[in-house]
C-alpha cells in the first residue's frame, strides 16, 4: 500500500480533502442553485407555455433540463462499473481524476457563454460537467485506501465533507455578490451575474486541484496498457453480473436494493428539481402582486437545505441506533411522502421555505443510512466490497435517470410539473412497501 510509505501522510490527507474543497462548488452552484434558477429566468415564455427550441425539437424548458440530467446519469452509469474497475486495477489514478476534473472545469467555464440564444450550448455543456464531476470522484474515492488506514479512513472521509461544505458555501457567497450586485458594483446586465458564476466554478475546481495534484502520490504500478484496458471493461461488467446472482439467493439484500432504487428515484429527483419547481410554480407577494420567486429567494432555501441536512443526518444517525435501520429508514420514506404532498399543494414562497426545511431533515439521513444499511446486508465474508458497492452506485445513477425523465416526460404530456409530483407520491409509496417486506425478509434463500 502506498499509504505505509508516505513522508508526509498528514500534508497528503489536507491535500486529498483539498479536492472536496475544489469541486463541490460544482453541486452547489450548477446542480443546486444559480444554474438552474438562471437556465428558468432566461427561458421562461407564458405565451409558448415555457417551451424551447432543442435541435429543432419542442420541448418544456424544465422537462428538456430534466432530461438533459437524465442522460447524463445514464453516462455515468455506464461509466461507472468502468471507472471503478480501473481505479482498483491501480493504475494511473491520478491522470484519470486530471482528464474528468479538467472535462468537468473547462464545461463549467464555457457555460459562460450560455445565453437565451444558445439554449443547446448551456445544456450540453451541463450534460459534459455533471459527467466529469461524478467521474473524478470515482478516482478521488479510491485513493482513500491507499493513503489512509482503516482507522483513519472515517475521519478523514468527513473531513472531506468538510472542507467541501465550506469550500462550495464560500464560492457561492463570492457568486451571490456577482449574482445581486452586477448593475450596481459591475454595470452589468442581470445575465451577466450568474454566467460570471459558472465561469468562476469552473476556475475554482481546476485552480484548487492543483493542491491534491501536486501532493497526492503516484500510482504504485504502471499505468495499464490497452490489453490489460480491454480486460477492464469486460471483468467490470462480469463483476457486476456475478454480485447480481449472488444478491438474487439474499432475500433481504434483494428486497431492499428495490425498496432502495424506488425511494431514491424519488429521494433524487426531489434534490435536482427543487429550484427549477420553486422557479415555476411558487410565487411570492411583491406590492400587492403575485410573481414568481427569484434567484434572491430561491439561493436561500437551497442553502437552507444544505445546513439541516448535516443536522438530519446526525438525527436520523442516533435514532437508528436506538430503533433500528429499516424503522428509520421507513419513517424517512413516510416523510417524504408527506413531503410530496404538501408539496403539490405549494404556491406561496413561505410555503416553500417551510417544505425545504422538511426536506434538509430527511435528505442527509436518508442517504447516509441508505449506505449505511446496505453496508450491513452484504455478506460480512466477502473479498469484494468494491464490487457490491459498484453495484450499489450503478442502481443509485438508474434511479436518477429513471426519476428525471417520468417527471419531466409527465410535466412535457402534461404541461404541469405538479402531475410529475404525483409519480415521485407512487415512488415513495412502493419503496415503503417494500421496506416493511424487506424487514420481514431472511438474509439467505434456503437451500432446497
Amino acid at each position: 500500500m502506498i499509504e505505509q510509505s508516505l513522508p508526509n501522510k498528514k500534508k497528503v490527507h489536507r491535500a486529498w480533502a483539498m479536492y472536496d474543497w475544489a469541486n463541490s462548488a460544482y453541486n452547489l452552484v450548477i446542480t443546486s442553485t444559480i444554474f438552474p434558477i438562471y437556465y428558468i429566468s432566461i427561458t421562461r415564455n407564458e405565451a409558448t407555455a415555457d417551451k424551447v427550441s432543442f435541435f429543432g425539437l419542442e420541448v418544456v424548458n424544465s422537462s428538456l433540463l430534466n432530461y438533459a440530467l437524465a442522460f447524463a446519469y445514464l453516462v455515468i452509469a455506464i461509466l461507472s462499473p468502468i471507472l471503478s474497475s480501473m481505479a482498483d486495477s491501480r493504475g494511473n489514478k491520478k491522470r484519470y481524476m486530471q482528464f474528468f476534473t479538467l472535462t468537468g472545469s473547462i464545461a463549467c467555464m464555457a457555460l459562460y457563454f450560455f445565453t437565451g440564444q444558445r439554449i443547446e450550448l448551456g445544456i450540453l455543456l451541463s450534460v459534459v460537467a455533471a459527467i466529469g464531476y461524478c467521474g473524478s470522484l470515482v478516482f478521488y474515492n479510491a485513493y482513500l485506501p491507499e493513503i489512509a488506514i482503516k482507522e483513519e479512513q472515517d475521519q478523514l472521509s468527513a473531513k472531506g465533507f468538510a472542507y467541501g461544505y465550506i469550500g462550495c458555501v464560500l464560492l457561492q457567497l463570492i457568486c451571490l455578490v456577482f449574482v445581486f450586485k452586477y448593475k450596481d458594483w459591475f454595470g452589468q446586465t442581470e445575465d451577466w451575474g450568474p454566467r460570471i458564476s459558472f465561469f468562476l466554478v469552473g476556475l475554482w475546481w481546476i485552480g484548487w486541484s492543483i493542491i491534491p495534484f501536486t501532493v497526492l502520490p503516484k500510482p504504485a504500478v504502471p499505468v495499464i496498457n490497452s490489453t490489460k484496458a480491454k480486460s477492464v471493461v469486460r471483468g467490470s461488467f462480469s463483476a457486476l453480473r456475478k454480485v447480481s446472482k449472488q444478491v438474487q439467493t439474499m432475500p433481504k439484500l434483494k428486497v431492499y436494493l428495490a425498496a432502495f432504487f424506488f425511494y431514491s428515484m424519488g429521494v433524487q429527483t426531489v434534490m435536482l428539481a427543487a429550484a427549477v419547481f420553486g422557479s415555476k410554480e411558487v410565487k411570492k407577494l411583491v406590492d400587492g402582486e403575485w410573481v414568481n420567486m427569484g434567484a434572491q429567494d430561491l439561493i436561500p432555501a437551497i442553502l437552507l437545505i444544505q445546513l439541516v441536512a448535516i443536522l438530519g443526518a446526525m438525527l436520523m444517525a442516533r435514532l437508528s441506533a436506538k430503533i433500528g435501520n429499516f424503522k428509520v429508514l421507513m419513517l424517512n420514506v413516510f416523510i417524504w411522502v408527506v413531503i410530496c404532498c404538501l408539496a403539490y399543494y405549494t404556491r406561496t414562497n413561505y410555503e416553500f421555505y417551510g417544505i425545504a426545511t422538511l426536506v434538509g431533515i430527511v435528505m442527509g439521513g436518508i442517504q447516509s443510512l441508505s449506505r449505511s444499511t446496505y453496508a450491513k446486508l452484504i455478506p460480512k465474508d466477502t473479498m469484494d466490497n468494491t464490487s457490491y458497492f459498484s453495484f450499489y452506485d450503478v442502481m443509485e445513477k438508474l434511479s436518477i435517470v429513471l426519476g428525471m425523465f417520468s417527471f419531466a416526460f409527465i410535466e412535457q404530456i402534461t404541461g404541469n410539473m405538479r402531475n410529475a409530483i404525483l409519480a415521485l407520491i407512487s415512488f415513495f409509496v412502493i419503496g415503503f412497501v417494500l421496506l416493511l417486506f424487506t424487514n420481514k425478509a431472511p438474509l439467505q434463500r434456503r437451500k432446497s
